[in-house]
């Protein structure tokens, strides 16, 4: 081989290999470029430039300039003496230095959550993108952090190892029994386990290596236990007024029969609180009361016949499935705002989430399943914007849900031009 031939693959395989150089091992990468003080303005500056071969990129700010040298390579392992001397003998040069390589990494909070189920939550995150999104907002760190839920049901399970890091006692009660203690009461066919369920598609702590994620999975959550017994108008009120400067959103996935036959709604008390926690709750901003619409589809049930997801001042969540279908369940009504995912037909999957005794499930259905998932979210765009209304957040929902995941023929276009269907006003 011709020795200049052979001279010139060498220099180039060195090139490329000091291109790959890391600072892995502590040793400094130098560039073949300059930052140089040089007083007497740019003209001085591109003069110095030209006379010892290097190109001006510019100034830095002030009398700073920053210098590339046009024969040196991109990366060594030494500093290059020689010109940094020959610079410094410049009268107008006061101060220069060769720039070295910075290992800077981005201090990016999001990383695919490890636990054992998340890749089974279809919903979070599916290949297909027929999913929440939620991810979007993980990458940008808003995980729920500050915020607040309530899950008014029939308990939480405050001691779940996938719920204890993220339970809040001040967000917490038993209506029932007149105690602070939301802890379910606990049976042979496990007939209080909704609250706890609820609890986990909200707040499932992320990265414990326990079931699956919550939609908001760094929020605080709490539990009223008030549908284990007698619900009257006082325990109602009492589970809607609790704590109204802490609790940011409450989150219920209950109502009336729904057997197509009951009109039904709050009475005086409920109505009280409704009106107090918009008005007065969140420093005057409002709560937020998230509602499941109703799963009596079967019985041509109508939500508009039941006067808690019918009222103005709550947030109506239905159903679609993971195939984007209407569920048989589904209540047909004008009162419904939006809608989340939730179980449908057998070949299609479930909601993953927290279980009584400890456990954790893949069979969590119908519109119970669903409102706590929208609670979830809007958790996330109170940690993005605390300032937000009760009504910024109903306007929000319908603005920003998006009717391509949900197949249905009888979308129609309203007087605002939204879209809107028999099932649900948005989807």
């Amino acid at each position: 081989m011709d020795r200049r031939l052979a001279s010139l693959l060498l220099t180039t395989l060195l090139a490329i290999l000091i291109s790959e150089v890391t600072t892995s091992r502590g040793e400094k990468v130098y560039t073949n470029t300059w930052a140089v003080h040089i007083t007497g303005g740019e003209e001085e500056a591109n003069r110095i430039a030209k006379k010892h071969n290097f190109i001006n990129h510019g100034n830095i700010f002030g009398d700073y300039y920053h210098f590339r040298h046009r024969r040196m390579v991109k990366r060594s392992l030494s500093a290059h003496r020689g010109t940094h001397i020959r610079l410094h003998g410049e009268p107008q040069v006061t101060w220069a230095e060769q720039q070295v390589v910075k290992q800077r990494k981005k201090r990016d909070i999001y990383s695919e959550p490890a636990d054992p189920k998340f890749a089974e939550q279809w919903y979070l995150v599916s290949v297909c993108h027929r999913d929440l999104n939620v991810k979007e907002a993980w990458k940008q760190g808003v995980t729920g952090q500050g915020v607040v839920v309530s899950i008014l049901d029939d308990g939480i399970e405050k001691n779940h190892p996938d719920l204890e890091h993220n339970y809040d006692p001040d967000a917490s009660y038993d209506v029932n029994d007149g105690d602070p203690d939301p802890q379910p009461r606990y049976t042979q066919l496990n007939d209080n386990r909704h609250g706890t369920r609820c609890a986990g598609e909200v707040a499932a702590v992320a990265n414990n290596d326990i079931c699956g994620v919550g939609v908001a999975y760094n929020a605080k959550i709490g539990g009223v236990r008030m549908l284990d017994g007698e619900v009257t108008d006082v325990v109602e009120a009492q589970s809607l007024s609790l704590n109204p400067q802490h609790i940011d959103i409450y989150s219920a996935s209950w109502g009336p029969e729904d057997d197509g036959k009951t009109v039904d709604g709050p009475a005086k008390l409920a109505k009280e609180a409704f009106l107090r926690g918009v008005t007065e709750g969140r420093g005057g901003l409002g709560s937020i009361f998230v509602w499941a619409s109703g799963n009596g589809g079967r019985e041509k049930d109508s939500c508009n016949c039941d006067g808690y997801t019918n009222s103005i001042f709550t947030l109506s969540i239905s159903s679609t499935t993971q195939c984007g279908m209407v569920p048989w369940y589904s209540e047909a009504c004008s009162s419904t705002l939006a809608t989340t995912y939730s179980s449908g037909g057998s070949n299609e999957k479930q909601i993953i989430t927290t279980d009584l005794r400890q456990k954790c499930t893949d069979f969590h259905t119908g519109t119970s399943a669903s409102a706590p998932l929208a609670a979830g979210i809007i958790a996330l765009a109170l940690e993005a914007n605390k300032n937000l209304t009760w009504r910024d957040m109903q306007h929000l929902v319908v603005r920003t849900s998006n009717p391509a995941h949900l197949l249905t023929d009888d979308w129609k276009t309203n007087g605002v031009g939204r879209k809107g269907t028999e099932t649900t006003r948005n989807a």
